[in-house]
C-alpha cells in the first residue's frame, strides 16, 4: 500500500496546524514554506479539509488555517482515510470489491492480507497529531545548524 503524495501533503499540513493548535491562523504560504509544499497544492488540500470539517479557515489580514479539532483527537488513520480511501494492500479485503475473486472461499492468501491490513490500521490509527507534533518539535530541537565562514 501505497500513500499519495496528495495525502503526504495533507499530513503534513495537518502537523504544522498542530504544532500551533490554539494560537492565530496560520497563513497558507507560511505552512507551504514550513512544511515544502507546493503552494498551488496546499489551497486544494486545504479546502479539502476544510470541507471535512478538519480544519478552520479565516479570511482577512489575520487570516489563516487552525486545526479544527484537537491534535490528540485526530489519527493518521483519519486522514489517510479521507485522503486516499481504505487502507486495503489488495483489492480482495476491499469489503464488496473483493467479492469477485474466484478464489476467495479457498484462497490461503486472504488472511496475511487481512493480517497486514489491520497492522497498518493500528499503526496509523494510533499515531496522533498531538504525539506528531511532539516529534517534530523534538527533531527541531535538536537540529543544529551548520554554519561555514
Amino acid at each position: 500500500m501505497s500513500i499519495s503524495q496528495k495525502c503526504q501533503y495533507a499530513v503534513r499540513a495537518l502537523l504544522e496546524l498542530a504544532k500551533r493548535y490554539g494560537q492565530a491562523p496560520v497563513p497558507s504560504g507560511e505552512v507551504a514554506a514550513r512544511q515544502a509544499i507546493p503552494q498551488r497544492f496546499l489551497e486544494n488540500i486545504l479546502n479539502e479539509l476544510k470541507t471535512a470539517g478538519l480544519v478552520d479557515a479565516r479570511r482577512g489580514v489575520q487570516g489563516g488555517f487552525g486545526l479544527a479539532c484537537k491534535p490528540e483527537e485526530l489519527t493518521v488513520g483519519r486522514v489517510i482515510r479521507l485522503v486516499d480511501g481504505p487502507l486495503d494492500p489488495v483489492r480482495c479485503t476491499k469489503g464488496p470489491a473483493g467479492r469477485d475473486c474466484p478464489l476467495k472461499e479457498r484462497c490461503s492468501l486472504l488472511a496475511v492480507w487481512q493480517e497486514a491490513k489491520a497492522a497498518v490500521e493500528a499503526v496509523y490509527d494510533r499515531v496522533t497529531f498531538a504525539e506528531l507534533a511532539k516529534r517534530e518539535r523534538a527533531v527541531e530541537r535538536s537540529f543544529v545548524a551548520e554554519y561555514c565562514i
